[in-house]
């Protein structure tokens, strides 16, 4: 169940998405009010699991890792002694920067982000493939990056 929010909730959500640094005075004063209340609010939210942590956000550009790849796989079920250990060894994957397991016609969708392609290429042969179960490996390289965001919008529930 959905914890229930008011109308500074919803904007101190949207702010701490866009900037997680920002101070408990400066959020204060966007939201008109005094940092004690503020200070509680932020607190609130993070007990009760709205807000799961704080993290930088690095520019994987900036570190020579500009080859981004989606890959899906489906999984041979016949071969797969655990859908818990496939998911373990996908985490264990530091290549890996985002995985779901999903419905469909694939069962995972990975995010990918090396160096090269070259170096995609060696995922694939000495990391991906070498995990048990899997039945097809599709890759869709990512030609520019349109829109990247963390941010979910965070808007108030419309009354029933």
């Amino acid at each position: 169940m959905r914890p229930k929010l008011d109308g500074l909730d919803y904007q101190i959500l949207n702010i701490l998405q866009e900037d997680g640094r920002i101070t408990n005075a400066k959020l204060a004063s966007r939201v008109g009010l005094s940092a004690p209340p503020m200070s509680e609010r932020v607190r609130k939210l993070e007990r009760s699991g709205l807000i799961k942590g704080y993290r930088a956000i690095v520019d994987h550009g900036a570190l020579g890792q500009n080859f981004s790849a989606y890959v899906a796989i489906s999984v041979d079920v016949k071969r797969l002694n655990k859908v818990e250990q496939l998911e373990q060894n996908l985490r264990d994957l530091p290549e890996v920067v985002e995985c779901y397991h999903i419905a469909g016609e694939i069962d995972f969708l990975l995010k990918v982000q090396v160096e090269s392609q070259e170096r995609y290429k060696q995922f694939v042969v000495e990391g991906l493939s070498r995990i048990e179960g899997l039945n097809k490996i599709h890759t869709w390289v990512v030609l520019s990056t349109v829109k990247e965001s963390v941010a979910i919008p965070v808007v108030p529930e419309e009354e029933p």
